[in-house]
């Protein structure tokens, strides 16, 4: 068989990948995309997307359990775990036909198939030879491997969201937002929940005290959460796994029905004969320049998870596809800006942050100021009966301009576009006090915030 030829081949069918499309497409490139799973990857199929759905319900028995603060009698609820990732799993079920049609109809041939460097130029798909101007890595990301004896035993969040049995006793090794997500859920399902995190505190790259709101409440839901616990095994023992670790250098063990691996994920780039396509890297580490070009071989480009640098969210991945897929059209002259785009951890309540921590700001060296807003007492907050609610900003002496925003609870997943939608477009911390907001409204708070 010969060579193929196309002007760019993506590598990769997730969100990052299908972002490149776009520009490419609308500027009359012909564009490869190869894929060796569901189009979509990891978020519509096995990530953020079908989480959610675990996570809506994580809300409904949080609701179920504040039902009493509004004077409504209710016997105690069962959840049909079976039942709920049925209902998982029929909600994103024609995902990936839906997004097929969508590249057919944008004119984009779909690959099936591993990916892998042939030269600088050329990747190879089983027998089949392509070649390509531009050839971007948007092959997401995989579970963090664990120097672990017995890692075999370590489930992931693929099985979390297709284990139709809810264990009795759940272990994550790893304190990370996959821990701390589905800990909500499966503990408000009934399910006893131990966290083992190496390090002295759980997402440490977020901002500290807002962390510390979501521990206490994830303590008060019955989740044990141990720091600095070095697990050093993992065993089965009559059908049933035994992790044994250290905690201030005391060997513990504790039992339970699965274990899960809640690490994190790193780029999955481990089978992409980088070396042939003369890709410079370190550990797995694609090195890229501001235009999310290789350093090494401006004819390859890298977006989404494949990206170590940048936050692995999905809205970051389409920001960075479509990025690629401009400079690809245009020649290198836009950067990715990720200074106001927020984030969520969707515990019940969820964490929201966008912009610089209290911490970051200090390493900058920035002149600003901090209000911090204890809402529990608030009107609002009462009157929906909040277990947590808490706002940090952080203010710019001099401008007004608002350099970042920590919420746990007050409805913060949302309201954090507010803060985020100012900083993009300089609208100061006084313009959004002086702001009219319909009231009652968890957004009127906004102005006993700023």
């Amino acid at each position: 068989m010969g060579i193929e030829k196309f002007d760019v081949v993506i590598m990769g069918g997730g969100n990052a990948g299908m972002g490149v499309t776009v520009p490419t497409r609308e500027a009359g490139l012909s564009v490869a995309m190869v894929e060796n799973r569901d189009l979509g990857g990891v978020c519509p199929n096995r990530g953020c997307t079908p989480k959610k759905v675990l996570v809506a319900a994580g809300h409904a028995l949080h609701e179920i359990e504040r039902a009493g603060e509004h004077r409504i009698s209710l016997a105690n609820p069962r959840l049909d775990w079976a039942g709920l990732i049925d209902r998982e799993k029929e909600m994103i079920r024609s995902i990936p036909e839906r997004l097929a049609r969508a590249m057919a109809d944008r004119g984009v041939e779909v690959v099936r198939g591993n990916a892998s460097f042939a030269g600088p130029n050329l990747v190879k798909v089983g027998e089949r030879m392509i070649e390509a101007g531009h050839i971007v890595i948007a092959t997401g990301s995989r579970p963090r491997d664990l120097p672990i004896e017995g890692k075999e035993h370590l489930a992931t969040s693929d099985d979390a969201l297709s284990d139709r049995t809810l264990a009795e006793e759940i272990v994550f090794v790893g304190g990370g937002v996959i821990a701390l997500e589905f800990g909500h859920v499966f503990a408000r399902a009934g399910a006893a929940v131990t966290i083992l995190e190496v390090l002295p505190r759980l997402l440490g790259e977020m901002d500290e005290e807002a962390v510390e709101r979501v521990r206490v409440e994830s303590e008060r839901i019955g989740i044990r959460i141990r720091t600095k616990a070095i697990v050093r095994r993992i065993d089965k023992v009559n059908g049933r796994f035994q992790v044994s670790f250290e905690e201030d250098g005391r060997p513990q063990t504790i039992h339970a029905g699965r274990v899960y691996n809640g690490a994190g994920r790193i780029a999955d780039v481990g089978g992409l004969d980088l070396e042939k396509g003369n890709v410079a890297h370190k550990q797995g580490r694609i090195e890229v320049d501001a235009y999310l070009r290789s350093t090494s071989n401006p004819s390859v480009h890298v977006c989404g998870d494949a990206l170590w640098s940048s936050p692995q969210l999905s809205p970051i991945a389409t920001y960075e596809g479509q990025i690629v897929g401009r400079n690809i059209v245009e020649g290198p002259s836009h950067r990715p800006d990720y200074s106001c785009i927020p984030a969520c951890v969707y515990t019940v309540p969820a964490l929201a942050s966008v912009g610089l921590t209290e911490a970051k700001a200090k390493e900058k060296g920035v002149d600003f100021e901090v209000r911090k807003s204890d809402m529990l007492s608030w009107f609002s907050a009462r009157t929906y009966a909040e277990t947590v609610a808490w706002a940090k900003l952080i203010v710019e002496r001099k401008t007004r301009r608002i350099l970042g925003a920590q919420m746990v609870g007050h409805a913060g997943e949302e309201l954090i576009h507010i803060f985020a939608l100012a900083m993009g477009h300089g609208i100061t911390a006084d313009a959004l006090k002086n702001s009219v907001y319909g009231f009652p409204t968890f957004a009127a708070d906004i102005k006993n915030m700023v």
